[in-house]
């Protein structure tokens, strides 16, 4: 008889790691899916299922405006509790660390639910850098019966807080599946004409170099994302064969800090967020990521795209270790300071923009299967992902 695995997710991160997870679970003869939204991202959420042909079988609708952490949780888990009841999943899945993922396991947990965590096991070491995040992932890692850490190093940070090796498989990350189908498999034009032109300017051979900047984390917000906004503004003026590609978050306090700073300057393209086929055209147009995203610390490796990440901290330091990525913190000098290296020193350049990828290698989704077959006693235990962390 088939396991009903249900697959709970809310923003758009979330759905681009599962979406590759759904996929083998729906060419799996022993297993059934169950998708469940919470809609904690609406608009982006939806993009991503509309590209995988995904369509949800409970949609929560979570979200409205204005509302607290502690709303949005508090939404999570009735809606779920509720879905949770009607279902009656054999397993639950969810993934990262957003509300949702806290709030489906909790949810999940309290009806002896078995949690399957994706993404298991990422630690920045401060309870508060990412927020909430950092908290939400430590509280899952509480609950989940099944732990699938995207590298060794994850695999460690969840052994020394004595989760058992037995309940622990390394996948390497679904994002890399996700990323190679998309570029592979996706022909992309820009909605937006100046990218557009960007694209065929760039194909022809006649542009100078690109950056790509995205900016959206919570502890960012306020003087940090100010810096940021003056910081492109000054790299604009100094490099003025730069042309700088922006999407710009929808949260209202990240464009009132961005905007000012940036808006009119010509080599500056200042756009609204792009959907996910569309942001890996851009990730790959790019010759320098400028981002506070932890995602795109992932993404950007397999790529060969040299990341400057705005944060203090990681929970993804396997490309710090490897090289290809960077923390420069937010302080306006230091941002400018770091990318005018990498467009000036070809040396500096090449010492990042390497794509030896320690995250995943397109065969997560594979794995996952396997794992969740393993844990409920119906297949081999799977081989670990190697990565560069082994």
């Amino acid at each position: 008889m088939a396991k009903n695995i249900m697959t709970i997710y809310g923003t758009r991160p979330e759905a681009i790691k599962v979406a590759p997870i759904i996929k083998a679970i729906e060419q799996a003869d022993d297993l059934e899916n169950i998708i469940v939204v919470t809609g904690q991202h609406r608009e982006m959420l939806d993009q991503v299922n509309t590209m995988f042909g995904i369509v949800p079988d409970h949609d929560l609708n979570i979200m409205s405006a204005g509302q607290s952490l502690n709303g949005i949780v508090a939404k999570v888990i009735s809606g779920v509790d509720e879905v949770l009841e009607q279902e009656q999943p054999d397993a639950v899945i969810v993934q990262g660390d957003t509300s949702t993922v806290m709030g489906a396991a909790v949810a999940s947990f309290n009806r002896q639910i078995p949690v399957v965590h994706l993404e298991a096991g990422l630690r920045s070491g401060d309870i508060n850098s990412p927020f909430p995040e950092e908290a939400n992932r430590k509280l899952t890692s509480q609950i989940a019966a099944l732990h699938l850490a995207p590298t060794s190093t994850s695999r460690a940070n969840l052994t020394r807080e004595d989760v058992s090796e037995n309940d622990i498989v390394v996948t390497g990350n679904s994002v890399i599946d996700t990323l190679l189908f998309a570029t592979r498999n996706v022909e992309v034009t820009f909605d937006d004409s100046r990218l557009e032109e960007l694209q065929q300017r760039r194909a022809a051979g006649s542009t100078g170099p690109i950056l790509l900047v995205t900016a959206h984390r919570r502890e960012n917000l306020g003087s940090a994302m100010e810096d940021i906004g003056k910081a492109v503004a000054d790299l604009a003026a100094k490099h003025p064969e730069l042309t700088v590609v922006f999407p710009i978050h929808k949260n209202p306090k990240v464009r009132s800090a961005i905007k000012p700073a940036v808006e009119g300057l010509d080599n500056v393209v200042l756009i609204e967020p792009l959907s996910y086929a569309q942001f890996t055209r851009a990730l790959s147009l790019a010759d320098i990521v400028l981002t506070d995203s932890g995602g795109v610390q992932e993404e950007a490796p397999s790529l060969g795209k040299p990341v400057l990440v705005m944060r203090e901290n990681t929970e993804r330091p396997e490309a710090v270790v490897a090289g290809t990525v960077k923390l420069i913190g937010t302080h306006r000098q230091r941002l400018v300071d770091e990318v005018s290296l990498l467009l000036d020193s070809a040396e500096a350049y090449a010492a990042m923009a390497n794509a030896v990828n320690p995250y995943g290698d397109g065969d997560a989704a594979r794995r996952t299967v396997e794992a969740i077959r393993w844990k409920s006693g119906n297949a081999e235990r799977p081989q670990d992902f190697g990565g560069q962390t082994d």
